[in-house]
């Protein structure tokens, strides 16, 4: 994991939010970084090379994928979770309901 990742389990895991996650978890071909399968939420947290146009790609076709499969894909960035981690939280906690 990431730091970034790292600090968002930090505040996931145990029921952090209310709700189970598990992280690296894995759907189809793909490993999320987190999922809550019981509200079906996914967390992505994206480093720099997320913002190439290739990866941008991907990461279109992945959401598509995992929205297929019945998720709502989240996606924020490093710094997001590092430096605003409470407004991530906060969309996280939003998304869920």
């Amino acid at each position: 994991m990431t730091l970034a990742e790292s600090v968002l389990w930090q505040e996931l895991r145990g029921n952090g939010l209310g709700v189970k996650f598990l992280r690296q978890h894995i759907i189809g071909n793909y490993i999320v970084d987190f999922v809550c399968k019981q509200n079906g939420l996914v967390v992505e947290v994206d480093g720099e090379y997320h913002n190439t146009p290739e990866q941008q790609a991907l990461d279109e076709q992945r959401s598509d994928y995992l929205m297929q499969q019945g998720f709502h894909v989240v996606r924020f960035t490093n710094d997001e979770v590092l430096y605003d981690t409470e407004r991530v939280l906060d969309e996280i906690i939003a998304q869920l309901d």
